[in-house]
């Protein structure tokens, strides 16, 4: 479970507010009783405490706040997803915890070095098999899970665990990074499946139920309520994060990622995926991927084997006080448009940077993450209509989306890119720094996201390319020709400027 502890102004604000409290009640209790003033006492309530047994939907039907019915159908759907993978750590034990439970001679060696002939051995990375855990939801009778993405990230081997404790192997079918999530399969049938529901329904304020497998814990049920909306925490570490997220305040702790948050129907409306926490565990905070996201990444992968992203080309942040004061705006609430991107379908149709966007459809824009979340339920050549607010005045246009690279259309896996189908971005190494690695030329691995290398191979940014299958590289180009030219088995031969010798990498490129 990927845990934010970085909430740099959030955390503190609680902190202080829960010593701000403190403080009031110490005064309160220290000068509210002084001698010879009257006392002051709350009168207590005697009235009974009547027991709330339904809500009422929005179609005004009553819906039974009993969980008991909705947690026996839904833990059904959950499962309990553990995964292995190999990495490479470095052998420098005393720099990873130089007080820990170290001798007189391994003080020694920490301050002035290990003898000669062994350095070299300390440096050597050595195989680790790192182990995890998380949750998943059955989305179809016939083993489709959907999970997080970082749940099952690089996974060598993924095992599943259905709530009657049958145990099956899974594969991993696809995976978004963007939006954290994965879909995997196991080979079953007859599978209870959650229903999607539509996240974008949810109001705050709403009862749901988290469930998934906290700490090993198989089966664990919460209860909350829907406590914000497009909520964006910055946590997915990715150029092209969407962050939309549903906060709950129902409890949810590590080994929840990918587990089910659901309404009092039963229906799926969020994917579990972090928690707000300054310990690692619970702490009131959870967020949640909407359906409404999940959804249209699931159906991609299911009909295109990949995510089709659309784009509307803008860099935006959210409109504040200050902002709005330092722009001159004249809304309050909204997307800024703070620049274009090259091949920008926003900036075809004539919207500029200072525009607000404060609609796209039917949908109002209150903030970036509301237009992130809209945008990421559409493909590239989808038409939206985009209201701005440009210095007082408000305008619509009529946007043609597209994907990241211009292209205003659906791409199938086979006639995709290269290094889309990798989830790669390469870089032709400088001349400069190639000379100083004592190699002729290369192509970096800049960017690792989705895709064949991720899912085939624990190969990390930083990686240079020399050669595919006995070839020799020397730019982006040369890697390009050699990549498109084969199919099947593929032998990638490079170097990592942080590590001694030659790395290969074999990986099979079905185009």
């Amino acid at each position: 479970m990927k845990e934010e502890t970085k909430m740099k102004g959030t955390l503190k604000f609680i902190a202080a507010s829960v010593l701000g409290s403190s403080l009031t009640i110490a005064v309160f209790m220290m000068t509210g009783i002084t001698k010879g003033e009257p006392q002051f006492s709350i009168p207590q309530a005697n009235t009974p405490v009547h027991r709330a047994v339904y809500s009422v939907n929005e179609d005004g039907q009553p819906v039974p706040l009993d969980f008991t019915g909705v947690s026996e159908n839904v833990m059904q759907s959950v499962v309990h997803v553990k995964m292995s993978r190999t990495v490479e750590v470095q052998n420098s034990p005393y720099f990873q915890s130089p007080w820990g439970d170290m001798g007189g001679d391994d003080i020694f060696k920490f301050f002035f070095g290990e003898p000669q002939g062994r350095q070299q051995q300390r440096r050597e990375r050595q195989p680790f098999k790192q182990e995890g855990s998380g949750s998943g939801v059955i989305i179809s009778p016939d083993g489709y899970i959907v999970t997080n993405n970082h749940v099952v990230d690089g996974a060598d081997d993924i095992e599943v665990t259905l709530y009657d404790n049958k145990v099956y192997k899974a594969k991993v079918v696809g995976t978004d990074p963007s939006t954290d999530v994965a879909v995997i399969r196991i080979k079953a049938d007859g599978l209870h499946a959650l229903p999607m529901g539509n996240s974008d329904k949810v109001q705050v304020g709403e009862w749901v139920l988290a469930v998934g497998n906290p700490f090993n814990l198989n089966s664990t049920v919460t209860a909350g309520i829907i406590s914000a909306k497009g909520r964006n925490i910055n946590i997915i570490n990715n150029k092209s994060a969407i962050e939309a997220f549903l906060q709950t305040d129902a409890a949810i702790n590590p080994g929840n990622s990918g587990g089910a948050l659901v309404d009092l129907n039963g229906n799926l409306v969020g994917i579990n995926t972090a928690i707000a926490s300054p310990t690692g565990t619970y702490a009131g905070y959870g967020f949640a991927i909407p359906t409404s996201i999940v959804s249209k990444v699931v159906d991609d992968i299911m009909k295109y084997g990949m995510v089709q992203r659309a784009y509307l080309g803008v860099m935006i942040q959210d409109v504040n006080g200050d902002l709005e004061k330092d722009k001159n705006l004249k809304v309050s609430e909204g997307a800024y448009v703070d620049s274009l991107v090259e091949n920008s379908a926003a900036g075809q149709v004539g919207i500029k940077p200072g525009d607000v966007i404060v609609q796209v459809d039917d949908k109002a824009i209150m903030k970036s993450a509301d237009l992130l979340e809209e945008i990421g339920t559409h493909r590239p050549g989808d038409d939206v209509k985009v209201k701005v607010n440009r210095k007082g005045k408000e305008m619509t246009y009529d946007v043609q989306l597209a994907n990241q690279k211009g292209v205003k259309k659906l791409v199938s896996r086979e006639k995709a890119d290269v290094f889309d189908l990798l989830g790669a971005t390469f870089e032709t190494l400088d001349k400069d720094k190639a000379e100083e690695l004592g190699i002729d030329g290369g192509a970096v691995l800049t960017d690792l996201g989705s895709g064949i290398l991720k899912s085939q191979t624990n190969i990390r940014e930083g990686y240079i390319v020399t050669g595919v299958n006995k070839k020799e590289i020397g730019s982006v180009e040369d890697l390009r020709k050699e990549l498109e030219k084969d199919t099947g088995g593929v032998l990638f031969e490079g170097i990592y400027p942080d590590y001694p010798g030659v790395v290969f990498y074999a990986f099979g490129l079905d185009k």
